[in-house]
C-alpha cells in the first residue's frame, strides 16, 4: 500500500484526532487571515486618504537660523525660483503670498468695530494679501472660510487686478462681484483700481483681530500677486516672497519632491526649510493604525498559541504510532515515506482548514474590524472635539494649550474599512499554515524515525 493511501485511511480511522487537529488549524488560519485582511484593508484606506488629501509641503523661513545677530532681516526667495519648484511633476497646485499695507480710497469704508490702526496703518488702512492661488490658503482649505460668490484667485489671474473681499465689507459698501475698488499703496501715492472677483465669509467676529496681521477679519483683502505688488515698495525689481505652499499629487511623493526642490533652488533655499504638513492624513488615519496594531498583536498571539497546541498534538500522535512505524520499517518501508505520510496528513488538514477559513473569515473580519474601528474613531473624534483654542490675544502656552495641536477641519478620522480577500492573502495564510504544520510534524517524526525498528518495537509505545 502506498503512503498516500495510508495517509487517507489514517485520517479516517482516527476521526477524533483529525477533528481536533483540524479545529486547531482552523483557529490558526482564521486568526492569521484576519490579521492579513485587516492589514490590507487599513493599508488601502490609508492610501485612499493620502490620495484624497494629497500632501502639503510648506516652504517657510527657518526660525532657528534667525537667532544670529548678523541676520538683520528675514530671508526672501525669488518668485521665479518658486515657480520652477511649482512646475515639478509631483506638484498638483502651489501658491505663495506677499502682504503689505493698503488704503481704501474713494467712497468705500472699512467695517466698523474692527482694528483700524493696527500695525500703524492709520484710518482706512487694511492688509492686502497677494496670493497666487487663494483656494490653497489654510482657512479656505480647512473650510473655515468659504467662498460665497465669484471665483477664487488662480495662477491664471496673477497679473490681473482682482480681489477677494469679505462679505461684511461688501455689505458695508454695497459691493458685488464685478464692482471696482480703488486701493492706494503703502507710499500713499500709488493708486490702482481692482475688480471684485469674489466674496467670501470669515466666521470670526469683527472685533477679533487677525493674530498675525492685527487687522479685523472683515477688512482683510486677498488680491492677485501682480496687482498688489504694483502697489508695493519693490518697484520694478524681481518679486520676492517669504513663504510658499505646494500641494502634491500623492503624499508618497514628498521625498522625491523635496530632493528635486533643493536641487532646483540650490543656495536660494538658505534660511528656509521645506516642511511636509501631513497632519490631516495623520488625523484621519490614526484609528486605522491603532486597529492594525491590535490585529497584528492578536494574530501573533493566537497563531503562536495555536502552533504550540498543534505541535503538542502532532508530537503525541507520532509517539502513539511508534509501533506502527516500527512494523512498517521492519517490513522494508522507507523512512522518508513514513515522514511523507505524516506530512501529507498535516497538509490535507491544513488545506481543508484554510479553505474553510476563507469562506467565513472575510465576513467575520469585516464585522469585528468595523466594530473595533468604530470605537477607535469615536474616541479620536471626542479627543478632537475636546480641543479648545486659546483665548483671543493669547498664545495658549500659559494655559497649557499647544496651538500646533489644533485639529485640521474637514479631516475626520476614518471610521469605515472594506475587507477584500484576494489570492495573495490566501497564499500568505497558506504559507504560514503549512510552515507551522511541517515544523510541527518533522521534528517529532525525525526523533522517532532515527531509531531502528528493533528499538521501536521492543520499547513499545
Amino acid at each position: 500500500m502506498n503512503f498516500v493511501k495510508r495517509a487517507g485511511l489514517s485520517l479516517w480511522a482516527r476521526k477524533g484526532r483529525t477533528l481536533i487537529t483540524l479545529a486547531t488549524f482552523l483557529v490558526i488560519s482564521v486568526m492569521v487571515l484576519a490579521g492579513v485582511l485587516i492589514n490590507g484593508a487599513t493599508a488601502r484606506a490609508e492610501r485612499d486618504a493620502k490620495r484624497s488629501v494629497g500632501a502639503e509641503v510648506n516652504l517657510d523661513i527657518d526660525m532657528s537660523r534667525l537667532g544670529n545677530a548678523a541676520q538683520l532681516q528675514a530671508p526672501s526667495i525669488d518668485v521665479a525660483t518658486v515657480d520652477k519648484i511649482g512646475s515639478l511633476p509631483q506638484v498638483q497646485k502651489y501658491t505663495y503670498s506677499m502682504w503689505d499695507r493698503a488704503l481704501l480710497t474713494g467712497k468705500n469704508e472699512l467695517v466698523e468695530g474692527g482694528t483700524k490702526d493696527a500695525m500703524g496703518m492709520g484710518p482706512g488702512g487694511t492688509i492686502g494679501m497677494g496670493v497666487l492661488d487663494s483656494s490653497l490658503l489654510p482657512d479656505f482649505r480647512s473650510g473655515k472660510s468659504t467662498l460665497l460668490s465669484g471665483s477664487h484667485i488662480t495662477a491664471a489671474d496673477k497679473d490681473k487686478k482682482q480681489l477677494l473681499i469679505e462679505e461684511r465689507l461688501a455689505h458695508q459698501n454695497g459691493l458685488k462681484v464685478g464692482d471696482k475698488i480703488t486701493l492706494t499703496g503703502n507710499d500713499e501715492k500709488t493708486t490702482a483700481e481692482f475688480t471684485v472677483g469674489g466674496i467670501y465669509r470669515d466666521p470670526r467676529p469683527t472685533t477679533e483681530a487677525d493674530p498675525e496681521y492685527g487687522v479685523s477679519p472683515a477688512n482683510m483683502l486677498y488680491g492677485t500677486v501682480g496687482g498688489l505688488s504694483a502697489l508695493g515698495t519693490e518697484g520694478n525689481g524681481p518679486r520676492k516672497v517669504g513663504k510658499a505652499t505646494f500641494l502634491l499629487n500623492d503624499a508618497d511623493a514628498q521625498g522625491a519632491f523635496t530632493s528635486e526642490a533643493k536641487r532646483i533652488a540650490g543656495p536660494a533655499l538658505a534660511g528656509f526649510k521645506l516642511d511636509a504638513n501631513d497632519k490631516a492624513v495623520q488625523q484621519m488615519t490614526g484609528p486605522l493604525k491603532s486597529i492594525r496594531s491590535t490585529a497584528t498583536v492578536a494574530m501573533w498571539l493566537m497563531g503562536l498559541a495555536g502552533a504550540a497546541v498543534l505541535a503538542l498534538l502532532v508530537n503525541l500522535a507520532v509517539k502513539q504510532r511508534r509501533t506502527e512505524y516500527g512494523v512498517l520499517l521492519a517490513m522494508g518501508e522507507k523512512k522518508w515515506k513514513l515522514i511523507g505520510q505524516q506530512t501529507l496528513e498535516i497538509v490535507i488538514i491544513a488545506v481543508i482548514a484554510i479553505g474553510v477559513s476563507s469562506l467565513f473569515a472575510p465576513k467575520l473580519t469585516q464585522s469585528a474590524g468595523q466594530a473595533l474601528l468604530g470605537k477607535e474613531a469615536s474616541a479620536a473624534e471626542r479627543k478632537l472635539d475636546s480641543w479648545k483654542p486659546p483665548a483671543p490675544g493669547s498664545t495658549g502656552l500659559d494655559q497649557g494649550i499647544d496651538p500646533n495641536d489644533r485639529p485640521v477641519e474637514n479631516a475626520d478620522p476614518i471610521d469605515k474599512i472594506t475587507v477584500v480577500l484576494d489570492p495573495a492573502d490566501l497564499a500568505t495564510v497558506g504559507g504560514v499554515g503549512l510552515g507551522v504544520g511541517l515544523l510541527a510534524t518533522l521534528v517529532p517524526a525525525a526523533s522517532v524515525l532515527r531509531l531502528s525498528p528493533r528499538t521501536i518495537l521492543t520499547k513499545g509505545k
